[in-house]
């Protein structure tokens, strides 16, 4: 969902990746349903592993609990949002985590001072 917000918010100068430490290899059925009540397909992401990123230093690497593997992707900056993971939570709770998801993504981009469509 990050990585979506990123696109939406960051307009085409930012390039998001999204990747996890153990991903599960599908989209979460209710990470789907919870981003296109807001107009965003998320089936057109996939899921991916950290190996699966380009190998590149990015400007902000952005952890939410993945443990030791994410000091292993090189970053400028990093940040840790400590979001827990909504997969088992009721479609309310998880709105709620995705609305947070959001707001981060919103503060980040404002604080690189990114504009939709501009740097």
């Amino acid at each position: 969902m990050a990585q979506a917000f990123a696109r939406l918010h960051g307009g085409p100068t930012v390039e998001a990746h999204s990747a996890g430490s153990n991903p599960s290899g599908q989209i979460n059925a209710k990470a789907v349903e919870a981003m296109r009540e807001l107009g965003y397909d998320l089936n057109t992401h996939e899921s991916k592993s950290l190996a699966d990123i380009p190998d590149v230093e990015y400007d902000v690497v952005v952890s939410m609990g993945c443990g030791d593997a994410c000091p292993s992707v090189r970053a400028v900056r990093r940040e840790d949002w400590n979001i827990p993971d909504p997969k088992e939570f009721s479609p309310e709770r998880f709105r709620e985590v995705r609305d947070l998801i959001e707001a981060k993504v919103k503060d980040l981009l404002a604080g690189l001072r990114i504009q939709r469509g501009a740097v």
